[in-house]
């Protein structure tokens, strides 16, 4: 599975950005979907997942309400919608999948993108 994250930029806090991640390669079998995030100089932090169906989703607490995770399996896709960016959701985020697993530990993803930027100044 190859995974092509993109839509990160530079915005002013408040304001939106949708993430987006496209699947290829063996992709017939039930992935869940996750991102992550690194700030500078700090670990990979686990900001959502979705189950293969899109029916289960997971959230870190600093997120809830302004970010959405969602998939579309016809199109190989998953998207991160974030609203009322703040200037500490400042990092490269990436995308993430595997068959398995639908946790927080970013240990246990066997496959990632190549991250993508994200900006949000004061």
């Amino acid at each position: 599975v190859q995974l092509q994250a993109s839509g990160g930029g530079l915005v002013q806090a408040g304001d939106s950005l949708r993430l987006s991640c496209a699947a290829s390669g063996s992709t017939s079998g039930r992935y869940a979907m996750a991102w992550f995030r690194q700030a500078p100089g700090k670990g990979r932090e686990f900001v959502a997942v979705t189950s293969w169906n899109g029916v289960g989703t997971d959230y870190v607490d600093s997120v809830k309400g302004r970010f959405t995770i969602s998939r579309d399996n016809a199109k190989n896709t998953v998207n991160l919608q974030m609203n009322s960016l703040k200037p500490e959701d400042t990092a490269v985020y990436y995308c993430a999948s595997d068959q398995y697993y639908t946790g927080r530990n970013p240990s246990s993803y066997d496959y990632w993108g190549q991250g993508t930027q994200v900006t949000v100044s004061s």
